[in-house]
């Protein structure tokens, strides 16, 4: 079984407005004095109000889960201590006139001075999957094999329904604010890791980006670590959701290997019909119809998802994987994923209830 990481990104909100509060700095001092949270496992990211944490290389589900529980409950007792919440949304539900101020590095001042609206607004947190891989041969073949399920991970994690102190309409907002950048959304076909490699680096030498960092594709091979990572979807407001999640794209990644191997591969989604169907599922998430890649058709949520779990079964079935899967991607069918319950409580308990729901279930609650 493929090795696996997991990142997530955080927001930190004013507990009694809900708005983005730019205490990162602060928050970060008081977390290198809890005692379960190990040294480097707390980044600072783009704004002032983000947070990122990075589990360690894991082999097993329950070890990344155990790290990211345990990361969880250490920042937002550190966050509390610096009078604001950890909260666990795709996007700030609720925002202010002014900005956030950008982290102060060099490389962030560059974005800003570049691109000032988009930085400003860049206030949206995502989960990213690293899967440890021999080769970066595999790592394309990786991201190819995964290509046609990105519509169904964003649809599955969608958790970003508010923006600017309005329900915009979309399941996950965050995935149209990533979006605009010049080099996002899902990967093309690559032939092989040469293909990747000299396409990616004609980019920085066409001085279209910056840097090979802002290749901020939903699937790209890692510059830094012998990984593929998976940057698709919103991060979760349960940490066993956003295990599921990393044990679906294990499972894919695995079955996708496997028919490589055996000569079994699934044709690739033109790149034109994937680019609509990763913005339909972040419309309608898990509500409408979705994306079946072996159909190539929409069909209702259900279908969908069993075709998934049909489809990965030969890599879960003797697994502890499947435990960790299956019953919580039932029980997000039942009861929503984290966009249907933002607005359903926002409905039901207002402002506060949101606040306080997207700090409670940061921690499993």
């Amino acid at each position: 079984m493929l090795t696996l990481g997991i990142e997530e990104e955080y927001l930190l909100l004013d507990a009694a407005t809900g708005r983005p509060v730019a205490r990162a700095a602060q928050v970060r001092q008081a977390a290198r004095l809890q005692p379960s949270l190990k040294r480097g496992e707390v980044q600072r990211e783009l704004l002032q109000a983000q947070l990122e944490v990075a589990t360690p290389v894991c082999r097993e589900l329950e070890e990344a889960g155990g790290h990211l529980l345990r990361m969880r409950l250490a920042l937002g007792e550190a966050a509390r201590q610096e009078g604001c919440c950890l909260a666990t949304c795709g996007a700030a539900p609720f925002t202010d006139r002014l900005p956030v101020p950008v982290t102060d590095t060099a490389r962030y001042r560059a974005m800003h001075a570049e691109t000032r609206l988009l930085t400003d607004e860049q206030l949206i947190t995502g989960m990213h999957v690293h899967l440890g891989i021999p080769d970066r041969g595999a790592g394309v073949t990786v991201m190819n094999g995964l290509r046609a399920w990105l519509p169904l991970l964003i649809a599955l994690a969608a958790n970003s329904p508010l923006w600017q102190n309005r329900d915009t309409g979309f399941a996950s907002w965050r995935t149209l604010v990533f979006g605009r950048w010049p080099v996002s959304g899902p990967p093309p076909f690559f032939v092989g890791a040469d293909d990747y490699d000299r396409r990616t680096r004609a980019l920085v030498e066409g001085g279209l980006i910056r840097d090979i960092g802002q290749v901020y594709w939903h699937i790209r091979l890692s510059e830094h670590f012998p990984t593929v990572e998976i940057r698709a979807m919103d991060v979760q407001l349960r940490p066993d959701e956003a295990v599921m999640l990393a044990g679906v794209v294990r499972a894919l990644a695995t079955r996708a290997l496997r028919d490589a191997d055996a000569g079994q591969v699934i044709p690739p989604v033109e790149q034109e019909v994937l680019a609509a169907t990763v913005w339909h599922s972040a419309r309608h998430g898990c509500t409408g119809t979705m994306f079946d890649p072996l159909s190539g058709q929409l069909t209702n949520a259900a279908s969908v998802v069993a075709a998934l779990l049909d489809h990965i079964d030969p890599i879960i079935k003797k697994s502890a994987d499947r435990r960790h899967i299956v019953p919580v991607l039932e029980r997000l069918l039942r009861q929503g994923n984290g966009a249907v319950r933002q607005l359903r409580r926002l409905r039901t308990a207002g402002r506060d209830g949101l606040v306080a729901m997207l700090t409670d279930q940061a921690t499993g609650v």
